[in-house]
């Protein structure tokens, strides 16, 4: 007699791997294999979408420069990689704290202690996007590994009556209801996770490059870079400082003391010191270069700017 088989669950992200039904039974070498086998599907899975993901960068791009903000909003792991995102951001690119940010189900406890029936309340997406007061100038990124999370769909469909920019990130293909609360819909099929429903590992994997690459993107093309330089970062610790005064003595040829006056000169700023010191200005007259360049470093020194913003649209 055959026992009756297990209901199946369309959510690719719910299914079971056929390639890792026996890691119970591996040594750790060879858990180690299985693993690294199923994580290197996910770069081929993020490439796979990445037309949508140049939409993403380019309409918050847009927002940025409407004086918006992009908005994460997840839960679970989801939740905890949108915050983390938002939070890498001012270290980063120098952005002020408002420019990214990131609503977990849950809220704050959610980040250390799993709060998953967070996850289940719809209303609750929809009250945390009116907190954030979301307004049509603003990107609102939903993250849902499964596509299916209640408290995303809310947040989103909030997000959509408000006039904000709609994304969702998702593993898994999500009900025609969510789409149609989604302007950008990025979905990198990273296929069954080796412990069947475990979304913190491929899943988790996928949404950490889009994220990375959606925020690096737009901060780049927002002016906070200069070649593959972060220099838009503000020097206040013993590794930014050395960080801002390796990037000052690169790209102007001066020594470290040199770099280092600089960037006390320019009130801890790495920018303006490359203004300063490459255009043999003082600080005003930098910062006035800079904010007349829209804060591009290549167009403050007289070099080629970048092109203009993306055309895509949401």
């Amino acid at each position: 007699m055959t026992s009756p088989s297990a209901p199946h669950d369309p959510r690719l992200t719910e299914q079971r791997n056929p390639d890792t039904v026996d890691i119970d039974l591996a040594d750790a070498s060879r858990i180690v294999e299985l693993l690294n086998r199923q994580d290197r599907l996910v770069p081929e899975a993020v490439w796979a979408v990445r037309d949508q993901i140049v939409r993403a960068i380019e309409m918050v791009e847009r927002a940025f420069r409407a004086g918006g903000r992009l908005i994460y909003v997840g839960a679970g792991t989801s939740g905890r990689l949108g915050v983390l995102d938002a939070a890498e951001c001012p270290p980063t690119f120098g952005s002020p704290p408002e420019m990214v940010q990131g609503i977990i189900a849950g809220g704050a406890a959610a980040l250390i202690r799993g709060a998953e029936g967070a996850e289940d309340d719809f209303d609750a997406g929809g009250e945390a996007v009116d907190a954030k007061d979301a307004r049509a100038n603003d990107v609102v990124f939903g993250i849902a590994a499964s596509g299916t999370t209640p408290y995303v769909r809310g947040a989103l469909a909030r997000a959509a009556g408000r006039g904000a920019g709609t994304i969702l990130l998702s593993c898994s293909d999500p009900p025609p209801a969510l789409l149609a609360n989604v302007d950008i819909a990025i979905l990198p099929k990273v296929g069954p996770e080796a412990l069947t429903g475990s979304t913190r590992m491929k899943a988790g994997t996928a949404t950490k490059l889009v994220l990375n690459t959606v925020t690096t993107g737009a901060m780049i093309r927002m002016g906070r870079a200069y070649g593959n330089l972060m220099v838009d970062l503000v020097a206040l610790s013993d590794k930014l400082r050395d960080r801002g005064e390796r990037i000052v003595m690169e790209v102007c040829g001066v020594e470290r003391e040199a770099a280092r006056r600089a960037i006390a000169d320019a009130a801890g700023h790495v920018k303006t010191a490359i203004v300063m010191l490459k255009r043999r200005v003082d600080r005003a007259t930098a910062d006035r270069l800079l904010g007349e360049a829209g804060g591009y470093v290549r167009r403050a020194v007289g070099e080629p700017p970048p092109p203009v913003g993306g055309t895509a649209r949401g």
